[in-house]
């Protein structure tokens, strides 16, 4: 694999049908009549205290599962800020309601802790995509870029990168080892990468990965949605396709896009990006309203439906029964975590300073 490329059609190939539609599971969200939930929320508080345990939850995941979380000392965010969050709180045990890379990332950051997730099977399309070995030898091929990852990659991808990142920090990061005079390699997701490239002009080489979600949209029948909405400003993730984000009124990552719906004047917003992150937009822009950008699927059905299906299994069930049995436990070999904890901090470091730089300057 010494001449694998990423403009070969094979490599190409490969990894995309890792992710044929047929390949991902539908979206089964968890039901529960009232009281049976009621139930459920009183048993898992109670679970919590006296495990020693503290739940941490995506945006992404049912909104009972985000408030239950912060009701109880827990924590709702972004994927990275939920294994830094994980660093700083005392519990023994930490409840990751996510995919499994987040309670990967969780254990990379917190080895002395136990990590459990409620849904063992919650993958992540990009996760998926980018199998380790495959990532390997093409970094193999391409020795004078430095490898940037984003946090939606396994361990073992991790533990091959100089650094990862966020959608939050991607373009300072970039652009910071830019102006070092780095090239850089990008995995897992294209759409993103390609963004970052064209935000920053860094040289950029991209792996051909994507999330299934963001993927989904399209502009011609977000532009029709626009049509019944002339009013709505257009939020995107940088996940989505360059025809989409080049729309947008706000390209963000799930955090960035939470405060530009709090910060732009429009009462009414169209998102591309899961349906999940209404929640806490909702919270954060009291009185506004959010409309589900729409999916293009086959036939008459999507792949996600604006949903990921994996974020979708996560359930007040799958919490109770991981506290019960002590199931799903992430465990990751020493070896790899050492390795992959390093450009972890390297992030956290340079995010740090990135804060303290704003400060400053909002300062001065």
């Amino acid at each position: 694999m010494n001449d694998l490329t990423v403009d070969s059609p094979e490599f190409l190939a490969g990894i995309r049908t890792r992710l044929a539609a047929e390949d991902v599971p539908p979206v089964v969200e968890e039901v529960l009549t009232p009281q049976a939930r009621a139930d459920l929320v009183a048993h898992i508080k109670h679970l919590l205290v006296e495990k020693d345990a503290t739940l941490v939850a995506h945006y992404y995941v049912d909104s009972a599962i985000q408030e239950l979380a912060e009701a109880t000392g827990g924590y709702v965010s972004d994927s990275l800020d939920m294994a830094r969050f994980g660093t700083e709180c005392a519990a023994s045990t930490l409840v990751v309601a996510g995919v499994r890379f987040m309670g990967e990332t969780a254990k990379i950051l917190n080895p002395e802790k136990r990590v459990l997730v409620p849904a063992r099977e919650a993958e992540c399309s990009l996760d998926l995509g980018c199998p380790a070995e495959a990532f390997s030898a093409f970094c193999d091929a391409h020795p004078e870029r430095t490898v940037v990852v984003y946090a939606n990659t396994s361990a073992a991808v991790k533990a091959r990168a100089d650094w990862v990142a966020t959608s939050g920090i991607a373009l300072d990061l970039v652009r910071h080892l830019a102006r070092r005079g780095e090239k850089i390699l990008w995995a897992p997701d294209q759409h993103l990468g390609a963004w970052i490239r064209e935000e920053t002009g860094a040289d950029v080489l991209l792996w051909p990965g994507a999330c299934v979600v963001h993927e989904g949209f399209k502009a011609a029948t977000i532009k029709h949605l626009q049509v019944e909405h002339p009013d709505a400003q257009l939020l995107v993730h940088p996940e989505s396709p360059a025809e989409v984000i080049a729309m947008a009124d706000a390209v963000g990552s799930t955090t960035g896009l939470i405060a530009a719906a709090k910060r732009l004047p429009a009462m009414k917003f169209i998102v591309a990006t899961d349906h999940g992150i209404f929640h806490k937009m909702s919270e954060a822009a009291p009185g506004k309203q959010f409309i589900e950008a729409p999916s293009i699927g086959r036939g008459a059905t999507c792949v996600s439906c604006a949903h990921c299906p994996w974020m979708a299994m996560n359930g007040l069930a799958g919490i109770a029964h991981v506290l019960e049995t002590g199931a799903n436990e992430i465990l990751i070999p020493e070896d790899i975590r050492a390795r992959a904890v390093l450009p972890i901090r390297r992030l956290l470091d340079f995010a740090r300073a990135r804060k303290a730089q704003v400060l400053g300057n909002n300062d001065a």
